[in-house]
């Protein structure tokens, strides 16, 4: 309560010194020259607000080109990939298995190396069961047509 007396007292008070200052000569040559100061910032604000839109728009105009250039230039490509024939998919995922298969083929082949190389003298008794049988899941994982049994992975071990 007591601030809105305050607020209301600041009002009246303002009110009787305007209206003081408006009877004085002197008081309109303050408020005058207190109008020009506030015109002439005003106007200066606008001006540089004005300036600063306008640079604004100009690079906004140059990102919009851009941008639809980028478009213009992505657009054909996408089209063509999208355009594919469905026909082709079972092609490649046919070739992917086929490499997947042949890459399982060398990574035994090398598997078979490896082994031979650290013990030649490893006969067909002495190869673990488990090592085997890993590599008859690792083959039928990767999705061969063949499936090996423990037997034929462990030839393919000795071989």
């Amino acid at each position: 309560m007591r601030n809105l007396l305050w607020f209301l007292l600041g009002v009246i008070g303002g009110f009787v010194a305007a209206h003081l200052m408006n009877k004085d000569p002197r008081g309109h040559e303050v408020r005058a020259d207190v109008d020009a100061r506030i015109t002439e910032f005003t106007d200066r604000i606008g001006d540089a607000y004005r300036e600063q839109e306008a640079r604004f728009s100009g690079i906004v105009e140059g990102v919009k080109d851009a941008a639809n250039d980028a478009y213009g230039a992505a657009k054909p490509a996408t089209f063509d990939v999208v355009d594919i024939p469905k026909s082709a998919a079972p092609d490649t995922v046919d070739a992917a298995k086929q490499q997947v298969a042949d890459a399982v083929q060398s990574v035994e082949s090398a598997a078979v190396d490896a082994f031979d190389a650290v013990d030649p003298a490893v006969d067909d008794a002495d190869v673990p069961a488990a090592a085997t049988a890993a590599v008859a899941n690792r083959s039928a994982d990767a999705g061969a047509d063949e499936t090996d049994t423990p037997g034929s992975a462990e030839k393919k071990l000795t071989d």
